[in-house]
């Protein structure tokens, strides 16, 4: 029997710091296994956090839709590698089911494939459906999905030329009721403004970007209690993507370039209100895996105090999902530093070990 055993300052929680931690059948303990450990100890030094959480990427897809199973397999060793091992799919046309099976690549909840209006979205992502076919399609989802149901909330109307809300409120609801009886939470992608009351009205549990956000909104989702994964990284492509369409829409250009530029401002209000912020990158499709690091950085960028920026891709990331950190019986998924990263989250772009299910694979 292999036995990791690992020193230093184990943070089991924000302020609950230990100095050793021992792995044992790839479980953690806090006990030091009994018996002479013979040679089959192996010693990890530093600071240990629970695996990077990355809520919002995608794997299985780059620009143009699914991609083959050895491109799927170096996106989750990539964020693998950059301590991120427990993956929110927030939405793919792959079958990624087999990854489940190697315990050498990070853990992935799936929110199934996305739930797009017809023509509203990137092609060859989604199902692109009308109304009346969204609550059939979310009980559908929410069969084969982790326990999440991912929306296309808004995208661009090309008649109107800026971005619109894709589904009317009946529809919505009646959708969103139908995943909650299935046991499925719901998450939309939403970048404007339009969307978000009707969609937090109608019970979601969660809105990926939301910067659209705006004083009105702001206590709604405080309220409800509904989350949001910034995915700054991303919205730092809103110039870009405004720039490349400007000549066509250059109303939803001009929209695109106010939301990115008040992007920190809206993050920092969501925060400061009490709204639950987690970390997600939005890897996959035209950004590439392995930013979870980058993404921390940002949200403290946009005035997140440095513990809860970390705690947002580990110990909040994960009760919020559902699943262990480092408690006593616990997988053995943790990531080793060589410095304290509760003081400079920069500290995450560099990790000194990253151990999956008791191994060490980096």
């Amino acid at each position: 029997m292999v036995v990791l055993h690992v020193k230093g300052r184990v943070l089991v929680g924000p302020q609950d710091v230990r100095d050793e931690l021992w792995v044992v059948d790839g479980r953690v303990t806090y006990t030091r296994p009994a018996g002479p450990l013979a040679a089959d100890v192996r010693t990890v030094t530093g600071w240990a956090l629970p695996g990077l959480v990355d809520a919002h990427c995608h794997v299985g897809i780059d620009a143009h839709g699914a991609v083959d199973e050895a491109t799927s397999e170096k996106q989750a060793l990539t964020d693998r590698d950059a301590g991120a091992l427990l993956l929110r799919d927030a939405g793919s046309a792959a079958d990624t089911r087999w990854i489940d099976d190697r315990d050498d690549l990070p853990k992935i909840i799936r929110a199934g494939r996305h739930i797009a209006r017809t023509r509203r979205y990137i092609r060859n992502y989604a199902h692109e459906i009308e109304p009346a076919d969204l609550v059939a399609y979310v009980a559908r989802e929410a069969r084969r999905g982790d326990g999440w149901v991912k929306l296309v909330g808004d995208w661009i109307d090309r008649d109107a030329g800026d971005l619109a809300a894709c589904w009317p409120r009946a529809e919505v609801e009646a959708a969103i009721a139908e995943a909650h009886r299935l046991g499925a939470r719901v998450t939309a992608h939403c970048f404007a403004e339009e969307s978000l009351r009707d969609l937090v009205e109608a019970g979601i549990d969660c809105v990926e970007h939301a910067t659209g956000l705006t004083e009105e909104t702001i206590p709604l989702f405080a309220e409800r209690g509904v989350a949001i994964v910034p995915t700054l990284v991303n919205i730092a492509t809103f110039p870009r993507l405004a720039a490349g369409g400007e000549e066509k829409f250059p109303r939803w250009a001009g929209h695109m370039r106010r939301l990115h530029e008040r992007r920190y401002d809206t993050v920092r209000a969501a925060y400061d209100a009490g709204i639950p912020v987690f970390v997600g990158t939005d890897a996959g499709g035209s950004l590439p895996h392995g930013l979870v690091a980058a993404e921390v950085a940002e949200l403290a960028k946009a005035g997140i105090p440095p513990l809860d920026a970390l705690s947002a891709t580990t110990w909040a990331a994960r009760a919020w999902l559902g699943r262990p950190a480092l408690e006593e019986g616990a997988p053995a998924d943790l990531v080793v530093y060589d410095e304290d990263p509760r003081a400079d989250v920069r500290v995450l772009a560099a990790p000194r070990r990253v151990v999956l299910n008791g191994r060490v694979v980096l």
